[in-house]
């Protein structure tokens, strides 16, 4: 019988995509698979992205049974952050003034470094495993990492052409080619950063059948079936927090998480709501407006949810997919919550002649109901309100619901009940909500973009989130909704201005 194992770890995100419908089986820390050592039980291993290198020790006992598969000339296919580990080294340090090196297993000679790209993307391929056998053509997936630069001197498996590095466009054509996948010199163990690598091309996904003797492929779908449930029926990894079934809407509603600012809390927010809403029982869509679908990660990470096609709402010709198309899916899918993180403030990029260019706009398009944050922490809390009065009177004559505001970060209640008559008497607004300042903030391993330690990050924005926010309120907030249009750029400035 046919074995393929997926590394279920703290900090993986093994619901991210579906591998080819493969894994047959689940390998934890311990290396076991149904008390075996993995490296006698499987006949190949999936290792998904995450934060493994930030989240996991480089002595755990799978790491063990990876070192003896590769020896054994068994497949092992690792991606984005399973690269990452099959590595010589790591460097993590984004912001830092000096690298912050994290060793790999060293059995693909390449290094690590600081860039983000989070593209849908082709590859050119090479020739230097049995994994790419008969792919002539390029090979389709996505991007979405943040320590991304490979360099070194193993073979190469794939060149990625991105449009965007480091938040800019790479040329004036809009692409650049980068390192992105490898492979050890017997070519058994491969790395990419390419996700989707084995869901959306089937020549690979057949070669790893060939390669490891896989002929039963109805007994491997129907093991996959059952990985695919036992995946589903917890919140993030190794919680022990059981998912219940729940009675399905029968047509998904939406909530938009918006802010005044960046910093504001937004990605933490939808991260603990989507977790919540997850230990409830619904199946919850997280998108991103715009292209750094890297913020939405961790709410996947609790969620188990995949990194769908339309997850990136396009704003100008930033991201993956339109709002129209994106509303038309979802509408016909089994989502029953959809959450969506605005960018930056709601209202950067409205005045571009680019449309849609904002979160706003995007809202706009199909009525999407919206809770408006701001974090205290820069301005204070009377800054803050005083902010999010105007910015909610705005979305309000441009047609928006603000269901509630949400000052994010409150060092003192005492002036937060102050200020709350204040927001409620100067906008139709009457949720007033409050998230308290965390004493971790600064720790590294909890922010983005500096570091972040899904398993870490996800914990406190779930249990915040559930012990401040009255997760029903929130949940009687959401709408169903359908896509009316994008409103142009004198319609929107005749209206703002």
């Amino acid at each position: 019988m046919t074995k393929i194992g997926l590394a279920y770890v703290s900090g993986a995100v093994p619901g991210f995509e579906d591998f080819g419908n493969l894994p047959t089986d689940i390998v934890k820390e311990n290396g076991l698979v149904n008390g075996n050592k993995a490296s006698e039980e499987l006949d190949a291993l999936i290792i998904p992205g995450g934060t493994l290198i930030e989240s996991n020790d480089i002595n755990m006992d799978l790491n063990t049974e990876i070192k003896k598969m590769a020896r054994d000339g068994k497949p092992i296919i690792g991606i984005c952050a399973g690269f990452q580990l099959l590595s010589n080294q790591i460097d993590i340090g984004r912001k830092s003034p000096v690298p912050i090196l994290k060793p790999g297993l060293g059995i693909i000679d390449v290094n690590f470094s600081p860039l983000i790209t989070s593209d849908r993307v082709k590859a050119k391929v090479f020739k230097n495993s049995f994994l790419v056998r008969n792919q002539d053509e390029d090979v389709n997936g996505f991007h979405t990492h943040t320590y991304g630069k490979v360099e070194g001197d193993a073979k190469p498996l794939f060149y990625s052409k991105v449009q965007r590095m480091n938040y800019g466009d790479t040329n004036e054509k809009g692409d650049y080619n980068i390192f992105s996948g490898a492979c050890n010199d017997d070519g058994n163990v491969i790395g990419t950063m390419i996700h989707g690598i084995l869901d959306e091309n089937p020549i690979i996904v057949n070669n790893l059948l060939e390669q490891i003797d896989g002929k039963n492929i109805d007994e491997i779908y129907n093991r996959n079936i059952e990985v695919k449930k036992f995946l589903q029926s917890e919140v993030g990894i190794n919680t022990n927090i059981k998912v219940p079934e729940i009675k399905p809407n029968k047509k998904p509603k939406y909530l938009m998480i918006g802010s005044n600012g960046s910093d504001s809390g937004k990605t933490f927010i939808l991260t603990g709501l989507a977790g919540a809403l997850r230990k409830r029982g619904y199946k919850v869509a997280l998108l991103k407006v715009g292209p750094d679908v890297r913020d939405i990660i961790p709410g996947l990470y609790l969620t188990k949810g995949k990194m769908e096609d339309f997850a990136s709402i396009k704003i100008g010709h930033l991201g993956w997919a339109d709002i129209e198309s994106t509303i038309a899916k979802l509408n016909k899918s089994d989502y029953d919550i959809v959450l969506i993180e605005g960018v930056m403030s709601v209202f950067t990029g409205l005045l571009n002649e680019k449309v849609p260019y904002s979160a706003a706009e995007i809202a706009m398009s199909s009525n999407i109901p919206m809770i408006l944050a701001s974090g205290v922490n820069k301005g204070g809390i009377e800054s803050a309100a005083i902010d999010l009065v105007s910015h909610a009177n705005m979305l309000e004559k441009l047609g928006i619901s603000v269901e509630a505001i949400l000052l994010n970060k409150v060092y003192n209640d005492d002036i937060f009940d102050q200020i709350v008559p204040y927001i409620r008497n100067n906008t139709n607004v009457k949720n007033v909500l409050k998230l308290p300042k965390l004493k971790s903030a600064d720790m590294r391993g909890f922010i983005p973009e500096v570091e972040i330690r899904y398993e870490l990050f996800t914990s406190y924005a779930m249990d915040l989130i559930e012990n401040n926010l009255d997760i029903d309120s929130i949940i009687n907030m959401t709408r169903e909704v359908e896509f009316n249009k994008i409103y142009s750029f004198d319609e929107i400035k005749n209206t703002v201005i």
